[in-house]
């Protein structure tokens, strides 16, 4: 069964009309959301989908600290090995998110590095990333390392470099599958 990692930008605390309409799918199709407990675009599909009654939803948070579960959702503590409040922190739980989902639909504000970083552990692991690209108004799908290189070399420099540092400061453990698609 499908099962739908959502997830994306602190910054994006608005859902548009094509991202409610492609929630709404998923709802539809009561395919399980897997999404984590930061402000922005999850606490606002979080209270999305409590406005629509979905129950199928399981919030992750990292060592027990849920931020926001605004259904009262089941959690799903993940442990986390780094300092609390630190991107490290925070990364353990997306990690458990991108590896259960069979899919991933992100909201990127058009600067958020960690959900640049969902979305290549999504593709890491041979999984599609649907991202909604915010300043752009629309979707892009991505299933492979020539569809992100072609989606990553089309940005910044500067937000390229720091994508490169983010993913190598991944454990040990995530760093070598993630590597590959950094190039």
């Amino acid at each position: 069964m499908t099962t739908v990692f959502v997830g994306g930008s602190r910054h994006a605390s608005r859902l548009s009309a094509p991202v409610r309409l492609r929630i709404d799918k998923i709802i539809d199709k009561g395919f399980p959301i897997l999404i984590g407990d930061a402000n922005g675009a999850d606490k606002a599909v979080q209270q999305y989908l409590r406005t629509r009654h979905y129950t199928n939803v399981e919030v992750f948070c990292s060592a027990g600290i849920c931020r926001n579960n605004v259904g009262e959702w089941r959690i799903r503590s993940i442990p986390a090995d780094a300092r609390s409040r630190t991107a490290q922190f925070y990364s353990a739980k997306d990690r458990a998110m991108a590896e259960e989902a069979t899919v991933g639909l992100m909201i990127w504000d058009g600067e958020s590095v960690g959900t640049l970083l969902n979305v290549l552990r999504l593709l890491s692991l041979e999984k599609k990333a649907v991202i909604y690209l915010a300043k752009e108004r629309r979707f892009l799908e991505l299933r492979n390392r020539t569809e992100w290189d072609q989606f990553i070399q089309s940005r910044d420099a500067h937000l390229r470099q720091k994508v490169v540092e983010r993913a190598r400061a991944e454990p040990a453990t995530a760093r070598p599958v993630q590597a590959s698609l950094l190039g």
